[in-house]
């Protein structure tokens, strides 16, 4: 029996000892230990499971309604059959950047839908999942940019968004295929990282287009197409103009490729000393050196937005309120307000303490591309996985992004100090951004892509790459495994072919698509072209055959792969998009579905979250997790225990005096 002296210090160790634990699972993530909190839903098993066409039905009393207001991206209700399963009371609403504007000047009523299950009914969802994206495929005509890409990041070990395809009939009729694609918020952020995610950001420096994306008052039809370098989509013809005008398509299109092989082959022969005159991204005539923008003609540079005409450096073209420095994700200062376009865009609730983490993550980038200094790197970047982000972004050659000019259509993920980034709307790859010449994309240099230049730390997020040889090394290692297991494989031929024969029949009987029959099958017909040199390409990259950068292309020139039989606009490409009479307006960049910044607007809204003001502590609300509450409750056990503990010894030794 333990001596009534002892009691006390008995009951005093046990109680120590329930706080430590207490403190211990409270704190647990910032000692390292991290329990193993990921759910499975099952949404990843059946809407997305991506062998088979999914059919999606929505119901809805008043859908001519509902689409004379799309361009307002207010929920309305409705009720949506997922292969034969219905859930009721669900929120829709019409989505995009400027495709909304787009698809509605150019005579269309295709939009991209937004799915939200609990706009109405707090608990609702669809096996799991609380928002689904439908993107129309505007900009593409093999149908299929989108799904390659994120298949292709998925397999590649890059966190990423589920798709698959889905067929959606509206009250019963016909309306279209769509690409279902799996929201990047709270059911992917706890599938992917688990219950104890980090924060998640979308910065855009675009401050153009659609409602709920930034700059609502943009209009596509005020650009200049011509300056830009592009086709006007609002100048095609309607579907029966365009039938009349087919004979001579094909004329007008073998006279087109003759005069760029004969622009190619001046070009090498040109004693151009400009060292960025072959930048991507840039128009194909005139003083646009480095990708910039063409001036207004009276010597000034044209201003297309509300944004200042930032940093040219790096291949950067002027922009439409983009290139901010905290949206190409520099380092400049330690003051929160210098990055508002980062902050702005939280899609978790980030407290003051989560911004100065991720700020100490951006200077440790910089740091460490200044110094060449791997470890310090590290710090602030989940290598691996940004490295394996960046070598299938690189490979299908996408303008329309932050390795573009537009410096937009990525998420940026922090958790424990350390950056990555998760893929966001590729119906502008493959080099359609600007339907830019085959030979150039396919050769487009893997350790200079798209903007990126040489020198430069304009891009952090891919420099800190090519700024160490330990770091290039591994970028080219990963590159080969890319090629082994997706090229030398076959996967991607057959990827392609597959695809195409699943949803043949469905475009087919598309009423909506935006482009005839005889556009999709060239298109993928082109697409097969695409993937097959580009590896190619990439291969002699590898190999040193063909130089890795753009001064080493610009070189020496005699090995690049020749893709002049192509022509990358067959895919569909942002100047172009009609078919049917509807001319494509675009899921990214001008016309992009990208829901760039999501106030809460209507039911639901896209970002429930509180978030307390600045200054009330670095609680957050948001980030108090299943597993949290279990760690409490344990604690909260241990606590009880010792107090019973005390309880029952003092009552005994009351008895015994």
């Amino acid at each position: 029996m333990v001596s009534n002296k002892n009691i006390n210090k008995i009951c005093v160790i046990i109680t120590v000892l329930a706080v430590l634990v207490t403190v211990l699972f409270m704190n647990s993530s910032a000692l390292g230990v991290k329990a193993d909190s990921t759910i499975s839903f099952g949404y990843e098993d059946s809407l997305f499971d991506d062998s088979y066409v999914h059919t999606i039905d929505i119901a809805m009393d008043d859908w001519d309604s509902f689409i004379e207001n799309a361009t307002s991206e207010e929920y309305s209700v409705a009720d949506v059959t997922i292969d034969g399963e219905t859930v009721k009371n669900v929120g829709i609403r019409a989505k995009g950047n400027t495709s909304l504007s787009t698809v509605s000047q150019l005579g269309s009523e295709r939009y991209s839908l937004k799915i939200e299950f609990d706009a109405y009914e707090t608990a609702g969802n669809y096996h799991g999942l609380d928002k689904l994206c439908l993107n129309n495929l505007i900009q593409d005509y093999t149908m299929m940019k989108d799904y390659i890409a994120y298949t292709l990041m998925n397999e590649f070990g890059v966190d990423s968004p589920l798709v698959s395809y889905c067929y959606i009939t509206v009250n019963g009729e016909d309306w279209g295929l769509y690409l279902a694609v799996e929201a990047v918020e709270d059911s992917f952020l706890e599938r992917t990282y688990g219950t104890n995610y980090g924060d998640l950001y979308k910065p855009d420096s675009m401050s153009m287009g659609g409602g709920r994306g930034n700059g609502g008052g943009f209009d596509m039809k005020d650009l200049d197409f011509d300056e830009l370098g592009m086709d006007n989509p609002f100048e095609k013809k309607s579907s029966d103009a365009s039938k009349e005008d087919s004979s001579e398509k094909t004329e007008s299109d073998s006279e087109e490729k003759s005069e760029k092989k004969h622009k190619r082959d001046s070009k090498e022969k040109s004693s151009d000393s400009d060292s960025n005159a072959t930048d991507k991204n840039s128009p194909p005539s005139g003083d646009f050196s480095g990708g910039n923008m063409p001036d207004s003609g009276n010597g000034e540079m044209q201003d297309f937005g509300d944004g200042e005409m930032t940093d040219f450096q790096g291949g950067n073209m002027p922009n439409f309120g983009m290139g901010s420095s905290d949206a190409k994700l520099q380092y400049s200062d330690d003051d929160i307000d210098s990055y508002s376009t980062i902050f702005n865009s939280a899609k978790t609730n980030a407290t003051t303490a989560d911004k100065k983490r991720l700020i100490r993550a951006l200077k440790s980038l910089s740091e460490g591309i200044e110094n060449a200094d791997s470890e310090e790197i590290a710090n602030g970047v989940d290598v691996e996985e940004v490295m394996r982000y960046m070598v299938v972004h690189n490979f299908v050659v996408n303008g329309d992004s932050y390795t573009g000019n537009m410096i937009h259509n990525y998420y940026l993920y922090e958790e424990d100090g350390k950056l990555s980034m998760i893929p966001w709307d590729y119906n502008l790859a493959y080099g359609t951004f600007q339907g830019q010449d085959a030979t150039d994309v396919v050769n487009d240099p893997i350790d200079t892509p798209q903007s990126v230049t040489e020198g430069s730390n304009d891009r952090p997020m891919f420099s800190w790459i090519t700024s160490t040889e330990e770091y290039t090394e591994d970028y080219h290692m990963l590159y080969q495994e890319f090629i082994d297991q997706f090229y030398t494989s076959g996967y991607l031929e057959e990827l392609v072919n597959k695809t195409y024969n699943m949803i043949y029949e469905y475009v087919e009987k598309d009423p909506t698509k935006f482009c005839s029959m005889e556009e999709f099958e060239k298109a993928v017909e082109t697409m097969g072209q695409f993937v097959e040199q580009r590896c190619q390409s990439i291969e002699g990259q590898l190999d040193g055959t063909i130089p890795s950068t753009d001064s080493g292309q610009k070189e020496d020139s005699t090995n690049l792969i020749d893709a002049s039989a192509i022509t990358i606009s067959d895919m569909g490409s942002m100047g172009g998009g009609g078919g049917n009479g509807f001319p494509g307006g675009g899921s990214g960049g001008f016309g992009g579905d990208s829901d760039s910044f999501s106030p809460p607007s209507g039911p639901g809204g896209d970002d429930d979250s509180f978030s307390p003001p600045e200054g009330f502590g670095e609680f957050s609300f948001s980030k108090v997790s299943v597993t949290d509450y279990i760690y409490a409750g344990v604690s909260a056990v241990a606590i009880l225990v010792a107090i019973g503990f005390a309880l029952v010894f003092k009552r005994q030794r009351r008895f015994r005096g």
